[in-house]
């Protein structure tokens, strides 16, 4: 540096270059920085090992691990060789000396600056693509295993007489060769061609040849690879029509030939697979002729005619001769496709029965004691009682329930009973006091079944529990009572050692537990520790004190997510439902089987067809890969799941199909035989809701069995919004025990209807028999509804509860003050040729934060009823007892004509507000009992209004009386609850 004055100069730094400190300092963090990359990487997969091996599913791992290294490695080797190899041999073929140009003295410049690193770049090149390639290869390890494993469907295709496995096994992985291929070629031509251009075997705008004969040679040679795969395409393509989805006659992805694919594409496939091997040859001979002209004559050729014999000649047989005659063109293509499609979702065995849709029995009252062999039926809805489950068995905040609970059977006296049940699950957001140790150490897991009957409620509206308290008692008998696993709980927990969780709260405090089951992974290993806390962002793990001898981690402890973890080709049903089985909690996961690649067998879109008014407002009502399309589906495993040990274990249901086969032998040792299944789970088995749903979608459309009635559209039915709410969503199935027409006995059973496309009447009522362990499993019955009369549909029926004048007027007063009245599910049961809607009415109101049973619709035959029970309202609808009176004859003046200002009616009303005010009251004071006497003395109350107008409005008809103004719609007067 330059004296500046004063003193010696310093020493002379060099300017730019790190000292010795800062290098060593660089070179340690990027050490770092390269060994934490790796442990984060090693953390995953070590934790991902453990959490296997903890659930003894390890060969699941292991097998998709290596399948996917050994794809990684073979297809990136292939790739990085077929590219290597082409820039290799493109410099290899070099011209010796390059053409005196300005094109080539300007590429000069490039070659003499990556001279010295030719070989570190064609290193890190064909590296690149060798990676990217593997990656994506390993991504295809089903297809893989699939192809490898693949067993016979012992059923052929009817156009190829292919088996069905060749379609759905074979096809996917040699379509996956075929786009493997093309990527390679087209890769290997780009770089093949810039190394030719770049060492002057390609020349743009030098003088004389643009091409040397080496490299004319060696791209020919490259280009016919490719057009030979395209030949290969085009062949494949001949079978990939049987699975080629189109629209047709408004139906979405219709799947198969129909004439103009078997009559012009089937042949034009196989003329340009003709086409395509000569032009291959073509530019094969170049290597010989060492010229372009035939090759690129050829290629013009197949060009022009892809256009003319695949695209042309097509859309004119589409336009003369299917379009004038579509009908008798189309018709046996169209009776493959139902065939096909019946078959492959299960729907083949479907048995439809004409069904009058009215009674023909003219004395109803004969009718009454037929109901109740005919249906159980269920009151307690149970997507809307999870509230009332919530405040009155909660206990304690850090306790909740599912938004929607489920329906099981249970034996009581020797009598299945529908039960609604759901588990008291832990809930973080409700513990007293949010830290670490709390939210993962000491709350860890909730405690208990809670169970109602389902065709029953209390005389205030509340459920009639079998299973109830803290801890649980009733009908269900002693069984471990503590849930570590459940759907709500998503967290991880860590139990086991020197920190004790809580267990439960009484009247004489809280309880402590420490859990001794040997489920999640053993933390006693700092490895581990260190693993977890990096995979999981938490270091307080490797080394809190909270941790010690006997500490587990447990996770991923939703059924569905560890179902769908031990079984990755599974897809899983939306809901995930407890029972208790012999003395444990367990979860029943309905698991399917599926594929695309069913030929003739129109797809489906999981996530559509299963979406109805519940997975709308519920994320875990939702399937599993709900964006899958899939042509072929089977339930072909139960799976369970123990609430407290979390064990995970596969049963093969199906035992005839094909794809379950294929993966269990691809995963030996994980499904295990149906015939291990105990009777004491087979009775909580149950035919799966998704399962029910995508069928039921099918059958608008597939419940016919003749190309002529299809191709016409007349038949088509559509599944109805649910009427019991705006959310303009499909009803969702209702389980139900019931007996259709041709059963001697209920049977559980899952139900729904279908209105005509368009319309809102009745089109047909679908049951399938959902007892597990029965001769009648999966058999699906629907009643087809004539279409020359009127059925009400559920929206009309709802629509006509609505609409009358005194269930309004009730409705009206049960909404008094910021009461909500909620419509339960709208259940529908053939009765005698007729069909009979059942709903209960629910009120939340005041400040009670869970909806109470308060009021059952029935309608049947044209008569509806409005009662406080079911039992009443059937007795109403029927005229078993206490039925109204006929009016009076029109000359019948011995009974004078009361008026709207009736002291009966006036006074019932005004102990109606009485009571009702009685009720708000008690609710400012917490005084449950009060407000239970408050709310039947008002339903009294409103009972005594409603019969006393009814009298008065007969007698009003029958004496000309009218009403006063003033007075309601109804004729009484409008009582004004205060708010």
């Amino acid at each position: 540096m330059p004296d500046r004055g004063g003193g010696p100069t310093g020493p002379r730094i060099r300017v730019g270059r790190p000292s010795r400190r800062v290098r060593t300092l660089l070179m340690t963090l990027g050490v770092l920085a390269v060994l934490g990359m790796a442990f984060t990487m090693f953390a995953g997969f070590w934790t991902d090992w453990l959490w296997y091996r903890s659930v003894k599913y390890s060969s699941v791992f292991t097998t998709t691990l290596w399948t996917k290294i050994g794809l990684f490695f073979v297809f990136g080797l292939l790739m990085a060789l077929a590219v290597g190899l082409n820039i290799w041999l493109a410099h290899r073929l070099r011209p010796p000396l390059s053409a005196m140009s300005m094109e080539q003295q300007n590429l000069d410049r490039y070659r003499m600056g990556i001279a010295p690193y030719k070989k570190w770049l064609l290193f890190g090149i064909t590296a690149l693509v060798g990676l990217i390639a593997g990656a994506s290869a390993s991504g295809q390890w089903r297809t893989w295993l699939m192809w490898i494993n693949g067993v016979s469907f012992g059923q052929k295709d009817p156009q190829f007489q292919l088996d069905v496995s060749f379609y759905a096994f074979d096809l996917p992985w040699y379509r996956f060769l075929l786009g493997f291929g093309f990527a390679a070629t087209i890769l290997s031509v780009i770089a093949a061609a810039l190394t030719h251009y770049l060492y002057g075997g390609l020349r743009v705008t030098s003088p004389g040849a643009r091409a040397t004969a080496a490299a004319t040679g060696h791209l020919s040679v490259l280009i016919g690879v490719f057009v030979a795969l395209k030949a290969v395409a085009y062949w494949l393509d001949r079978y990939g029509l049987a699975v080629k989805s189109s629209d047709f006659r408004a139906t979405d992805n219709w799947t198969g030939l129909r004439y103009v694919d078997a009559n012009a594409y089937l042949p034009a496939k196989t003329i340009l697979f003709c086409i395509a091997v000569i032009c291959a040859l073509l530019f094969f001979a170049t290597l010989w002729r060492r010229t372009w002209q035939l090759p690129v004559i050829g290629f013009g050729l197949m060009v022009l005619s892809a256009i003319l014999i695949g695209g042309l000649y097509p859309a004119i047989v589409q336009k003369f001769q299917v379009q004038p005659n579509e009908q008798a063109k189309e018709a046996p293509y169209v009776e493959k496709n139902l065939e096909a499609t019946r078959k492959a979702y299960g729907i083949d065995g479907t048995k439809v029965t004409d069904y009058s849709g009215t009674s023909k029995t003219e004395d109803k009252t004969t009718l009454r004691d037929d109901v109740d062999s005919t249906a159980s039926i269920r009151i307690m809805d149970p997507n809307i009682v999870s509230p009332t489950f919530q405040q009155l068995q909660q206990i304690r905040n850090y306790y909740a329930f599912p938004n929607n609970l489920d329906v099981d059977r249970y034996a009581k006296d020797g009598k299945d009973q529908d039960t609604v049940i759901g588990l008291r699950e832990l809930n973080l957001a409700g513990i007293p006091k949010k830290n670490w140790i709390n939210n993962h150490f000491r709350y860890t897991h909730g405690y208990g079944v809670v169970a109602a009957e389902g065709t029953s409620a209390d005389a205030q509206g509340r459920p009639n529990f079998t299973e109830s308290d803290l801890p649980s008692e009733g009908d269900l008998g002693t069984y471990e009572q503590r849930v570590y696993y459940g759907e709500k709980t998503t967290t991880y927990s860590i139990v086991g050692g020197p920190q004790k969780e809580i267990d439960y709260s009484d009247d004489n405090g809280e309880k402590t537990t420490s859990y001794k089951g040997d489920s999640g992974v053993n933390l006693s290993n700092p490895v581990n520790r260190a693993a977890y806390a990096v995979a999981f962002g938490e270091p307080q793990i490797l080394y809190s004190g909270a941790i010690g001898d006997g500490s587990r981690i447990l996770y991923n402890r939703t059924p569905k997510e560890r179902v769908e973890a031990v079984a990755p080709w599974l897809t899983i049903d939306g809901d995930a439902y407890p029972a208790v089985v012999d003395g444990r909690i367990q979860w029943i996961v309905d698991a399917y089987t599926t594929t695309n690649g069913y030929p003739y067998s129109s797809r489906t879109t999981l996530g559509d067809t299963t979406a109805d008014s519940l997975t709308a407002t519920n994320d875990s009502r939702a399937v599993v890969a709900q964006q899958n399309q899939v042509n072929y589906i089977r339930n072909s495993v139960k799976a369970t799941v123990d609430a407290y040990t979390g064990e995970v274990k596969l049963f093969q249901w199906d035992t005839k199909d094909p794809v379950l086969k294929t993966w269990m032998k691809a995963f030996p040792n994980t499904v295990e035989p149906k015939s291990d299944i105990s009777k004491s789970l087979m009775d909580h088995l149950r035919y799966p809701q998704d399962l029910f749903k995508v069928q039921r979608e099918l059958l608008t459309r597939y419940h016919v069995k003749d190309a002529t009635t299809f191709l016409s559209g007349s038949e088509v039915w559509q599944v109805p919004d649910d009427p019991t709410n705006r959310s303009g969503n499909a009803v969702p199935p209702y389980y139900l025990s019931m007996r259709m027409p041709d059963q001697k006995a209920q049977a559980f059973s899952l139900t729904t209807t279908f209105t005509p496309n368009g319309r809102d009447n009745l089109s047909a009522f679908m049951a399938v028999d959902a007892e597990a362990g029965t001769s009648d499993y999966g058999k699906i019955r629907i009643l087809k509804l004539p279409t020359n009369t009127t059925v009400n549909g559920p929206k009309q029926v709802q629509s006509q509860f609505n609409s009358q004048e005194d269930i309004a007027e009730s409705i009206r007063l049960l909404r008094g003050g910021d009461s909500e009245v909620e419509y339960g599910n709208l259940l529908t049961v053939p009765l005698d040729g007729g069909l009979l809607y059942v709903e209960p009415v629910y009120v939340r109101g005041g400040g009670l934060k869970y909806p109470l049973l308060r009021k059952v619709l029935v309608t049947y035959g044209g008569q509806t009823a409005f009662e406080n029970t079911l039992e009443e309202a059937l007795n109403k609808v029927f005229g078993a007892e206490g039925a109204t009176p006929e009016p009076p004859d029109e000359g019948d003046t011995t009974t004078p004509p009361p008026t709207s200002e009736d002291p009966t009616v006036k006074q019932a009303l005004e102990d109606a507000q009485k009571a009702f005010d009685a009720g708000q009251e008690a609710l400012k004071k917490n005084d449950w009992e009060a407000y239970g006497r408050a709310q039947e003395d008002l339903e009294d109350a409103l009972r005594r209004a409603e019969e006393a107008q009814a009298a008065a409005d007969r007698a009003d008809a029958a004496g000309g009386g009218e009403s006063k103004p003033g007075a309601s719609p109804s004729g009484s007067p409008s009582p004004k609850p205060s708010s």
